[in-house]
């Protein structure tokens, strides 16, 4: 047995981990696959005590790829990390990427992951083709949108629980360069903010904005919105971006460093040194989509209590008023959020639980301090679920299986696809006891 978390380092739980190559062998019998660890609450972690989980990280292998269609096919536990240095020289990306690039194939499906370019690529899932993946009675299927395709859908952004995930094929995207052309806007409260962001992903594929969300008042909700697209090849630079060099955190953290006083002063400051002009040029691809993997270990910041991470999607018609209840309940807290984003979502995905929706995403760190943080959540899943929004489940450590399934009724057809395979339960995780009954 092992201590096992997820990127939130909340919960932990005691488990047995497989780790090899030969995931074939390691998945049998396994009650669940895990990647590189990069879901944030309970996700891809066993029951407490519970085993055996098959580790996919080194079952890393690139399988195939056709340089006239751009159809890739990988092991699941090969990394973005990995993908993006062999194939952004070579003027190929993936179709969607999150916010970290140490994240595998396997988990990318598995959370149907989104970007900064959802209201215009969709998730993941969209640009997937065909998986291969064991089944709880042990079978080895091929699925795909014309082999068992309820399956394949279950399987987009169903965590993991509808089968192990051995090999992922997807459509890569074409690119002019390897750089990105980026540019910010300094806005002054929410209004303006969610202005921004939608004008903007009428002409920008790529946007985000960052939220100072301890502001109160007239600059409530003010922010900077980031805007991107692949730079051409007459604005990019001649050489391929050479890999950045990363810092590490060397210890955890004591909790006072992330003090709200703290927070708000690191928010001002991050605010004011963009400037009211904001600025635009070539930017590196990781500082564009990928910014906090310069800081290694970051999660240490937090402390051993380790944080969580409440992300929402809340329908586009409410999303001004429904985000500024958020952000005045997040900062009446005591709680501080130092990275809070928000993202313009486009159509819902063909997962059948997937986490957007045509919406305003919001995402907030803060700190686990016990129960004023499950009192936090509990707030902020009141307002979200009378506003017609969900939660993204990738990211949930502490949202109750009453909350959820409110708040997302589609849980329920989806885990009769699922219980159609699994009639046993023998696949299952911490959220799916959590959250599912299981």
């Amino acid at each position: 047995m092992a201590e096992l978390m997820g990127w939130g380092r909340f919960p932990r739980v005691e488990g047995l981990e497989l780790v090899s190559e030969d995931l074939e062998a390691i998945s049998r019998g396994a009650i669940l696959s895990r990647g590189l660890g990069r879901s944030y609450g309970d996700a891809s972690l066993p029951p407490q005590g519970q085993g055996p989980v098959a580790s996919t990280r080194l079952a890393n292998r690139l399988l195939a790829f056709n340089g006239d269609t751009g159809v890739l096919r990988a092991e699941a536990g090969f990394c973005l990390a990995d993908f993006n240095s062999l194939f952004l020289p070579l003027g190929w990306a993936s179709p969607v990427t999150p916010g970290t690039r140490y994240v595998s194939l396997g988990g990318m499906v598995a959370s149907d992951v989104h970007g900064k370019n959802h209201h215009v690529a969709g998730c993941f899932g969209e640009h997937v083709r065909a998986l291969r993946m064991r089944v709880a009675d042990g079978r080895i299927l091929d699925v795909s949108e014309n082999q068992e395709p309820e399956l394949f859908h279950a399987t987009l952004g169903g965590l993991g629980l509808t089968g192990h995930l051995l090999e992922v094929e997807f459509v890569l995207e074409k690119v002019p360069s390897a750089w990105v052309w980026a540019e910010n806007q300094q806005v002054e409260n929410f209004s303006e903010l969610i202005a921004c962001l939608r004008e903007a992903s009428d002409t920008w594929p790529m946007t985000v904005a960052w939220v100072d969300s301890l502001s109160k008042g007239d600059a409530l909700g003010r922010g900077i919105v980031m805007k991107g697209r692949w730079a051409r090849p007459d604005q990019a630079p001649s050489q391929a971006p050479a890999s950045k060099s990363a810092f590490s955190v060397p210890l955890d953290f004591p909790e006072w460093v992330l003090s709200k006083t703290s927070v708000q002063l690191f928010n001002r400051a991050y605010f004011c040194k963009e400037g009211k002009s904001g600025k635009s040029g070539i930017v590196h691809p990781y500082a564009f989509f990928y910014p906090l993997d310069r800081l290694q270990d970051w999660n240490r910041i937090y402390g051993r209590r380790g944080f969580i991470q409440y992300q929402c999607v809340i329908p586009k018609q409410d999303a001004d008023e429904i985000g500024k209840q958020l952000l005045k309940t997040l900062a009446a807290s005591d709680e501080g959020s130092f990275l809070s984003v928000v993202k313009d979502c486009g159509r819902q995905g063909k997962g059948m639980i997937s986490f957007p929706m045509p919406g305003i995403s919001l995402a907030f760190d803060v700190p686990m301090r016990g129960d004023s943080t499950r009192a936090l959540v509990r707030k902020l899943n009141e307002i979200v679920l009378e506003a017609g929004g969900r939660i993204y489940l990738a990211k949930d450590a502490l949202t109750s299986a009453e909350t959820y399934r409110a708040m997302d009724p589609r849980w329920e057809a989806w885990n009769g696809v699922r219980r159609q395979w699994d009639p046993d339960g023998k696949l299952r995780s911490a959220l799916s006891v959590r959250l599912f009954g299981d």
